[in-house]
């Protein structure tokens, strides 16, 4: 049966196309091969787009009639010509796997429907992607090389125009005067971005589409330090070899003029505020949420508040609470946050009990770690005198598997046991550390003007237990002296729950009780046996 062929012929614009045949030249060149090595062309397939990624429409139409059937073969003039990326020379591949495309040719290539001939394909479709990525890394690289030496890659701004002759940039003689005054102009203060693209429009600078320069357009330009010699390129500035329009002084006093002039967005009334899902109503118990607010004077003279209230969802109550000024709330909130604070004298005490007890649990986890390993080198010894036993054909093989099972298991138990017991005291011991850290920064916090570092030190305190009612923060607590220190695993509450209590008892208790607990957790130990003791 007579092989039908598909002559496919590709230019694209790419860089690495330059010195590719044109189409015209393609095709002179596949139809004089097809007449001399007598090719039955069925249809022609003409493409001028890249190959570099897949999703070439031309060339899609064409595989899919190979599918089908229409031509089992394919006439082009080089394989780079058929694909420049891994999945259109893989799917050339599979088809020759298949057998749905019988073979190839190329005036330029040999290539055969044999594992070598499709090896040598593949070999060729692999250089033709590594040509154009290294091609592609090449001109990135010259482009930063060209960054570097001060040369803007790309399309210069208005007031500037590219010289095609010399590969340089160089400075409108028309519409740089323009630009200059329009710099000067905004500079003095009293025009608008506005009126700028106005004046632009006025001496017939508009954009690419002939429009007019609108605020955002003329945004870009009074702050684009293109005009002063630098230019920015991947984010980064760079000193330009151009020769600058106007001075930096003018071109910062206009950044001034642009900071001074840019109004502050106003929040939108109900935009969440810093202390929002913090405190919950006295009253009502439905939470409290911020509003922001703008006052005008007669003047005319604005001020911006943020005052919180109750959010007054229930319907069944109509809540009497007044709202509060922010700045009222942080400083209730920060008198809380500096009553938990911890004193530098009970840090110190606690860090010195803390490190006792580090050294304490050390040597009793030291003097089990050595017990548990010895136990374990006797099993050892055990297991190798069973295994020699049964090679000696003196222990049952049943007896030799029940006894190295428990014997196995025992070891196992020990060797998990020395292991809690090690990382045990960290339990404890770190997040303990931490948390006198913690307690001796809370001073500071309260202090500072960040209200989200408040909110989350609050919450973390006081949890969902702050209250207002009549313009008052309170934490609704348990009863102090349930929440001792030397009591806190019994009542349930948390360490911050304690140090409130340990304030609100000094003067009232002694102070030993206050910092010393009664009882001290055991470090507990277990056996193979299963019996604990206490070290």
């Amino acid at each position: 049966m007579e092989q039908k062929f598909f002559l496919y012929a590709r230019k694209s614009t790419d860089v690495e196309d330059k010195q590719v045949l044109s189409i015209e030249a393609q095709l002179n060149e596949l139809r004089d091969y097809a007449k001399r090595e007598n090719l039955n062309i069925a249809l022609e397939f003409i493409e001028k787009q890249s190959a570099k990624i897949p999703g070439r429409p031309i060339f899609n139409e064409m595989m899919r009639c190979i599918e089908n059937g229409d031509a089992d073969s394919i006439l082009s003039w080089h394989p780079d010509r058929l694909a420049r990326n891994s999945i259109d020379g893989g799917k050339i591949i599979y088809l020759l796997d298949t057998g749905k495309l019988a073979s190839l040719k190329f005036p330029t290539f040999w290539c055969d429907s044999t594992s070598q001939g499709k090896f040598m394909l593949n070999m060729a479709f692999g250089q033709s992607k590594y040509y154009v990525d290294s091609l592609s890394e090449n001109t990135k690289r010259g482009l930063r090389q060209k960054v570097r030496r001060g040369e803007y890659p790309g399309l210069s701004p208005v007031g500037y125009i590219n010289d095609s002759r010399t590969k340089t940039i160089v400075v409108d003689k028309k519409s740089a005067p323009v630009i200059r005054q329009a710099f000067e102009l905004y500079s003095q203060g009293n025009q608008t971005l506005n009126t700028i693209g106005m004046f632009l429009a006025k001496h017939n600078l508009l954009t690419k589409h002939g429009k007019r320069i609108h605020r955002t357009r003329a945004t870009f330009i009074l702050s684009n330090p293109f005009y002063y010699g630098h230019f920015r390129y991947s984010g980064e500035v760079y000193e330009g070899k151009f020769e600058p329009i106007v001075d930096k002084k003018l071109f910062d006093r206009v950044q001034e003029v642009m900071k001074q002039r840019g109004r502050p967005r106003h929040k939108q009334k109900n935009e969440p505020q810093a202390y929002c899902g913090l405190l919950s109503c006295g009253t009502c118990g439905m939470m409290i949420t911020g509003e922001y607010r703008v006052k005008k004077q007669v003047s005319g003279k604005e001020h911006y508040y943020t005052y919180y209230h109750c959010s007054k969802k229930r319907r069944d109550i109509k809540c009497p609470e007044p709202c509060i000024r922010q700045e009222v709330l942080d400083e209730q909130i920060s008198s809380l946050l500096q009553k938990v604070s911890l004193p530098q004298d009970w840090a110190e005490y606690m860090f010195g009990r803390l490190e006792n007890d580090k050294t304490e649990s050390a040597q009793s986890v030291s003097a089990f770690v050595l017990k548990n390993q010895n136990r374990i080198k006797d099993i050892t010894v055990k297991l190798q005198r069973l295994l020699d036993g049964y090679l000696d054909q003196d222990v049952e093989k049943e007896v030799y598997r029940e006894q190295k099972a428990k014997l196995l298991s025992e070891k196992k138990s020990l060797e998990e046991e020395i292991s809690r017991n090690e990382q045990k005291q960290k339990h404890w011991l770190e997040p303990m550390s931490e948390w006198i850290k913690e307690a001796q920064n809370m001073e500071k916090i309260a202090l500072d003007s960040n209200l989200l570092n408040k909110k989350v030190a609050a919450k973390k305190v006081f949890g969902s237990n702050l209250l207002l009612r009549e313009k008052t923060v309170s934490a609704c607590t348990p009863n102090s002296d349930s929440f001792l220190t030397d009591s806190l695993a019994d009542s349930g509450g948390t360490p911050w729950d304690a140090l409130r209590a340990s304030h609100a008892s000094v003067g009232s208790s002694d102070e030993s009780r206050i910092m010393v607990p009664r009882a001290r957790v055991a470090l507990a130990t277990s056996s193979s046996s299963g019996k604990h003791s206490a070290n």
